[in-house]
């Protein structure tokens, strides 16, 4: 079980994009993370009429690191920890760890 999943609302807590929030796009490996428009960078891309792929420059997301990015608290709306922990029937679930409440999917 991952503390920062697909689909999350996360805030970046350092580098060039910090202070910005987005949506956690998809997990690469163990410790990386794609977010929407976070860490956008330029790519030039070549002409290719076999897969109808137009030339230019677009903005590419690439992955940012796990640790520069933190959990929105939608209750306090700031970046919170994550911790584990064992409900009475014996689920496994993440709750934020200044609060206690347990996070929703």
């Amino acid at each position: 079980m991952r503390k920062i999943r697909t689909g999350d609302e996360i805030i970046v807590i350092a580098g060039k994009d910090k202070d910005k929030l987005g949506k956690v796009v998809r997990v690469v490996k163990n410790d990386r993370i794609v977010v929407e428009n976070i860490n956008l960078v330029k790519r030039h891309t070549r002409p290719n009429p076999m897969q109808n792929i137009a030339g230019g420059i677009i903005d590419k997301e690439m992955p940012i690191h796990i640790s520069n990015v933190a959990l929105v608290n939608p209750t306090t709306n700031k970046a919170d920890r994550v911790g584990f922990k064992y409900l009475e029937d014996g689920t496994k679930v993440r709750y934020f760890k200044s609060t206690d409440e347990v996070i929703t999917e």
